[in-house]
């Protein structure tokens, strides 16, 4: 049976949880609670759950060490489960997107997001396809401390819409071409 994994990015603790870096665990969070997980099993340093979906079994996975971390944490299931690189999907932040935009990527540069930079280097590849969600960006602000910043009033239900898009996307994504999904999901941004 083909085994696909689904990696929410993020930072572990309360202190991080609803800032603008942990989008990808938002995205997990609700796909748990529309597959009706309720406990999450640890370990090798992640909290994850599986599932049979589509003639799949579908492993989603959110790395508990710091985001910048996350390749470390999910290459030990791409070996142990012997997961083909087409078979795994990130879910991330993007600073690059308007707030609440989502795009689905096949492959490409890590944009800067030092967790998908780590994922690169232990998949030694740029090549997976991703989820961005945008985070939007305030050049105003240092980077590392509006990643880490929360969410407004305001953005937290665009946001909200965003995961809901995101999941819906990942569960899609199961079933069908990426290539179907994509042009699904991708809407053109105007500038």
């Amino acid at each position: 049976m083909k085994i696909k994994l689904v990696v929410g990015l993020g930072n572990p603790g309360k202190k991080y949880q609803n800032t603008r870096h942990n989008v990808g665990f938002k995205v997990m969070d609700e796909l748990a609670k529309r597959l009706e997980v309720f406990k999450w099993k640890e370990r090798d340093g992640a909290l994850y759950f599986d599932c049979h979906l589509d003639m799949c079994r579908v492993v989603f996975l959110k790395p508990q060490e710091y985001i910048n971390l996350s390749g470390d944490v999910m290459i030990k299931f791409v070996n142990f489960l012997d997961i083909k690189l087409e078979d795994i999907l990130v879910v991330s932040d993007d600073l690059d997107l308007p707030l609440g935009v989502i795009k689905l990527k096949e492959k490409g540069s890590s944009g800067g997001h030092n967790g998908l930079k780590n994922i690169e280097s232990q998949l030694k590849t740029n090549e997976y396809k991703r989820i961005k969600i945008g985070i939007s960006n305030d050049k105003t602000i240092d980077t590392k401390d509006y990643v880490l910043g929360k969410f407004s009033n305001e953005e937290k239900k665009k946001i909200s819409l965003a995961v809901q898009k995101a999941a819906d996307a990942v569960l899609d994504s199961i079933g069908h071409p990426f290539q179907e999904v994509m042009s699904k999901y991708n809407v053109k941004v105007k500038e």
